[in-house]
């Protein structure tokens, strides 16, 4: 493993850290040597994350939404590492409700936490960013851009998380922080897990899931890290203002096809 690379351009604020796509960000980016601050509202599995991490890290127990737990954690960095160069925001919940079925409680709780969540970090770490010219990469889906039946919060929340990444990335550019987002297709998570035993015939959806991508299968966590590992590089300087589908080609795929229609037309 490499060496832990010091300072602030070489720090990371890594949200939902505990599990899922935040701990596979954790992961690629600890093992690139990386100072992290790893922030969820999960103390228990938290500490086990950092347990198995190695390299220098920080840990802030908290919700995203609380600007006050956000502004905490950047804090840290600056008390830890002497600041922030960049930021991985990942916490998220999943829901499900149509306009009916969908309290207000609910409402509020998904766009709360994947929406306002996604705003209150990027608006606690800014200052930092734009002193270090550093780096923000907000999870969203690619619910962000398209829509599953029945998860109509989630849906929306996900569109504004976009629109977030677009908005900032404009405000920004001038500060020389770029800002980009991910739209993860179904990736091996506990969030999918949950969501996969809500259904009726389990078994049947599992398998679903992984024919809806044409490679054949769902994502993991390390490899939306290495996606998110890259756009937060130099390596990424030129990009800013994008939303990058991560998703086995689920978006790209149009369904209706003929079977044996190779070389024929009409």
């Amino acid at each position: 493993m490499n060496e832990p690379a010091k300072g602030a351009s070489n720090t990371v604020l890594v949200t939902g850290a505990a599990m899922g796509i935040g701990r596979g960000v954790a992961e690629v980016l600890s093992e690139q040597g990386r100072n992290l601050v790893l922030f969820d509202l999960n103390a228990d599995a938290l500490n086990g994350t950092a347990k198995e991490l190695g390299g220098r890290h920080a840990l802030k127990v908290g919700s995203v939404t609380s600007l006050a737990d956000c502004e905490e954690a950047v804090h840290l960095a600056v008390a830890r590492f002497g600041g922030l160069g960049g930021v991985s925001h990942n916490a998220g919940i999943q829901t499900y409700g149509d306009a009916v079925s969908t309290t207000p409680e609910l409402w509020a709780r998904t766009l709360d936490t994947n929406l306002t969540g996604g705003f209150y970090v990027a608006k606690a770490a800014m200052p930092e960013l734009r002193r270090n010219r550093g780096a923000i990469v907000l999870t969203a889906s690619v619910q962000g851009m398209a829509a599953q039946k029945g998860a109509l919060a989630y849906v929306v929340a996900k569109h504004g998380l976009i629109g977030l990444v677009t908005g900032m990335a404009m405000d920004e550019a001038e500060n020389g922080v770029r800002v980009l987002g991910v739209a993860p297709g179904s990736v091996e998570t506990p969030m999918l897990r949950w969501a996969i035993n809500q259904d009726p015939n389990p078994q049947a959806l599992d398998e679903e899931i992984d024919a809806m991508h044409p490679i054949g299968r769902r994502g993991q966590p390390r490899e939306i890290g290495e996606v998110i590992a890259f756009l937060l590089s130099d390596k990424a300087s030129f990009m800013t203002g994008e939303t990058v589908r991560v998703d086995g080609g689920m978006l790209a795929r149009i369904p209706g096809a003929p079977k044996k229609a190779d070389g024929k037309s009409t």
